[in-house]
C-alpha cells in the first residue's frame, strides 16, 4: 500500500493541477482583439477659384539714361568755383562750375585788336585802288606827253636842228612813264586779289573771336535741364585742359531701367508687345512702388535672352544711376487660372486635391508668380482641365503627400476665401499645418 500510495500521489496532483488549469482557462474572460485604425492627417485647404489673372516675371534690372551729360572745360583754366556736390538736385541753369574769367578775356581782346588791324588794311586798300584809279589817268597823261615829246625830238633831228642827246632823253623819259603805267594798272588788276585775302584773314579772326567768346560764355558751366549731379571731378583751384571733364549730371526724366528677359520669355513678350504697344511693371525701393512699362526689347540678343528697356511712368525721384532693382513684369494675362500658395505644389507642376477625405494628385501647369497688390502674398498660377470651381485645394505641405492619403481640414467648419481676398487658407493656421503636421490615432 505504502509502495502504491508513492506512486499514485504524484499522479494525482498532475492530475488536479491539469483540472484547475482547464477550469481556469475556461472561465478567463475573452479579449475583443484591437482595432487598426488608419492614421489621418490634419490638413489646410483652400477653395479653387479660377481667374483671369496676369503671370508675373521676376527681373533683375539696371537704372541707366541714354542721355548722361559730360560738362567740360571749354579751353585751358584755372577753376575758381564749384557750385554742386555729387547727388545734387540742380534745376535748369543752376551753375556748376565756374572757370577763372582772366583766362579768357585776353584772348578776346587780341582777337578784337586783330579785327581792328584788318578792317583799317581793307579801308586803306579800298583808298588805294581809289588813288590808283585817279593816278593812272594822270600817269597816262604824262605818257601821252612823254611821247609827244619824242615826236619832237625826232621832227628837230630830222631838220637837223635837234641834238642826239635831246631824243635820247626824251625817249628815255617815255619809256619810264610807260613802265609808270604798267605799274599802276598791275596795281589796279590786283586789287580784287588783295582785297579777297584781307576779307579773308577778316573773317577767320572774326569766326576766331566768335569761338573765344563762345568758351567765354562756356567758362560759367550751367546744368541745361533739371537733374541729379553724378560726379564732380575738379574742386576750386585745379588747372584743367581743354576737354577736360569738370561735372556729370542727368536728367532725371531721361532714366530707363534696363533688365534681361530669360530666352523662354522672348517670344511671348515680343507677340504681346506688338499688340499691346506697352506692358505694365513694378519696382519696389523700400516703401516706394516705382511704375514701370516695358517699352522695346533691345536689338541684340544673348544666349541667356535679351534685354528689355523700361519706361520710368512714376516719379524718378528716387531713382539713382547704376541702381539695381527687381522689377516684376506683367505678361499676357491668362483664362482658367488659379492662385495657389507655393506650398501646395510638388515638384513645380503637381498639387493635391481634398476628395471624400483622401488627397487626389493632380498634374497642373504652372504659368508664373503672381501677387495682386503690394500688401498680398505672393502665389503661384497654375491651371488644369482636372480641377473645377469650388473643389478644396490642400495648401499644406506634406512630407508623405501620395494619392490617397487619409486627411482631414485642420477646422471642418472653415473653408479659405478666394484668392485676392485675405484667404484664410494662408494664415496662421495654414503656416501651422505646414510647420507641423499631426496624426490622430
Amino acid at each position: 500500500m505504502r509502495t502504491a500510495f508513492k506512486i499514485l500521489l504524484p499522479i494525482l496532483v498532475v492530475a488536479i493541477g491539469i483540472g484547475a488549469f482547464r477550469v481556469l482557462k475556461s472561465t478567463k474572460p475573452e479579449q475583443t482583439p484591437p482595432e487598426v485604425q488608419e492614421r489621418v492627417w490634419r490638413v489646410d485647404v483652400e477653395r479653387a477659384v479660377p481667374q483671369r489673372l496676369a503671370p508675373e516675371l521676376t527681373l533683375y534690372g539696371r537704372v541707366e539714361t541714354p542721355d548722361l551729360l559730360r560738362a567740360t572745360a571749354s579751353a585751358s583754366a584755372w577753376v575758381t568755383d564749384v557750385a554742386v556736390r555729387d547727388g545734387e538736385l540742380v534745376a535748369e541753369g543752376d551753375v556748376l562750375v565756374r572757370l577763372d574769367e582772366r583766362d579768357f578775356l585776353p584772348r578776346i581782346e587780341q582777337a578784337k585788336a586783330q579785327i581792328a588791324e584788318l578792317e583799317a588794311e581793307i579801308e586803306s586798300e579800298r583808298n588805294r585802288y581809289e588813288t590808283d584809279k585817279l593816278a593812272l589817268e594822270k600817269e597816262k597823261r604824262l605818257l601821252d606827253l612823254a611821247r609827244d615829246a619824242v615826236a619832237r625830238q625826232e621832227r628837230l633831228k630830222t631838220q637837223q636842228v635837234g641834238a642826239e642827246q635831246a631824243l635820247d632823253e626824251a625817249e628815255q623819259a617815255a619809256v619810264q612813264q610807260a613802265l609808270a603805267v604798267s605799274n599802276r594798272e598791275m596795281s589796279l588788276a590786283d586789287h580784287p586779289t588783295r582785297l579777297r585775302a584781307l576779307e579773308a584773314r577778316l573773317a577767320s579772326n572774326q569766326a576766331r573771336l566768335q569761338e573765344l567768346q563762345l568758351e567765354y560764355e562756356r567758362a560759367t558751366l550751367r546744368a541745361p535741364y533739371d537733374g541729379i549731379v553724378t560726379g564732380v571731378e575738379v574742386t576750386a583751384g585745379d588747372q584743367v585742359a581743354k576737354g577736360q571733364v569738370l561735372a556729370r549730371m542727368f536728367a532725371l526724366d531721361s532714366l530707363q531701367v534696363r533688365a534681361r528677359i530669360p530666352a523662354p520669355y522672348q517670344a511671348e513678350l515680343l507677340t504681346a508687345l506688338r499688340q499691346a504697344g506697352t506692358l505694365p511693371a513694378a519696382a519696389e525701393i523700400g516703401d516706394t512702388a516705382v511704375a514701370l512699362t516695358l517699352d522695346r526689347i533691345a536689338g541684340e540678343a544673348g544666349p541667356s535672352g535679351v534685354d528689355g528697356l523700361f519706361h520710368v511712368a512714376s516719379d524718378p525721384a528716387a531713382l539713382r544711376l547704376g541702381q539695381m532693382l527687381t522689377v516684376r513684369l506683367e505678361r499676357p494675362a491668362r483664362d482658367g487660372v488659379i492662385a495657389v500658395p507655393f506650398r501646395a505644389v510638388y515638384g513645380g507642376g503637381r498639387i493635391y486635391k481634398l476628395e471624400d477625405g483622401r488627397m487626389v494628385g493632380v498634374d497642373v501647369e504652372t504659368l508664373g508668380e503672381h501677387r495682386g497688390g503690394k500688401d498680398e502674398v505672393e502665389r503661384l498660377l497654375v491651371r488644369s482641365p482636372q480641377i473645377e470651381a469650388g473643389d478644396l485645394i490642400v495648401t499644406t505641405h506634406m512630407p508623405n503627400a501620395m494619392d490617397g492619403l487619409r486627411v482631414e481640414t485642420l477646422d471642418e467648419g472653415r473653408m479659405a476665401k478666394a484668392p485676392g481676398g485675405g484667404a484664410q487658407g494662408t494664415g496662421a493656421a495654414g503656416a501651422k499645418g505646414s510647420a507641423q503636421t499631426q496624426a490622430v490615432q
